[in-house]
């Protein structure tokens, strides 16, 4: 994938991306939400494609379904030089690529373009020409990842109707399944 890579630093935690507040509204409203307590506005300006890169421990606190929400505003894939586990959990479960890249903010900035392949590994400051590879992810995220989350894999193979796959991809049903505790 290729898009625009927006930066940001270590330690953002879940509660920065879903604030407390946001949990009682809509997905769309709560999107608007992602962000505005560390980069007011950006929401305002992320586009449909775009690529989050931060620091290390990115998504540390709560199991608060953020990536469903960085769904509904369209990005494309989060680039972190380390996740919490669970925040990297989750964003797989929700069909968010996320690609673990040791330096990545120091290879960045923001408004570069980046292409990142999950499937090999690479990745590429197109900006600045800057790259490297990574370990590529086991076979069954890349399988998760590829069918839109968990929900729709499995629906698609039979373990939930069939007819549901489509209508579990959206960010409302992944919000509405994570029980929304803070």
């Amino acid at each position: 994938m290729t898009g625009r890579v927006w930066v940001f630093g270590d330690s953002l935690n879940t509660d920065a991306m879903y604030p407390p507040d946001a949990m009682k509204l809509d997905v769309a409203a709560a999107a608007k939400m992602v962000f505005y307590q560390v980069r007011p506005g950006w929401t305002d300006e992320v586009q449909r494609g775009d690529i989050v890169v931060a620091g290390n421990n990115f998504g540390l606190g709560s199991s608060r379904p953020v990536a469903a929400l960085f769904n509904e505003l369209g990005v494309a894939a989060l680039v972190a030089e380390e996740f919490n586990s669970l925040f990297f959990r989750n964003a797989v479960n929700a069909g968010l690529p996320a690609m673990t890249v040791p330096g990545v903010t120091e290879a960045f900035s923001d408004g570069d373009i980046g292409t990142f392949d999950l499937g090999t590994g690479e990745w590429h400051n197109d900006t600045t020409g800057a790259g490297g590879t990574v370990p590529v992810l086991p076979d069954l995220i890349l399988d998760i990842l590829a069918g839109g989350g968990v929900l729709p894999r499995l629906a698609e193979r039979g373990y939930l109707p069939a007819e549901l796959a489509e209508t579990l991809r959206s960010a409302a049903v992944a919000v509405a399944g994570s029980g929304g505790g803070a």
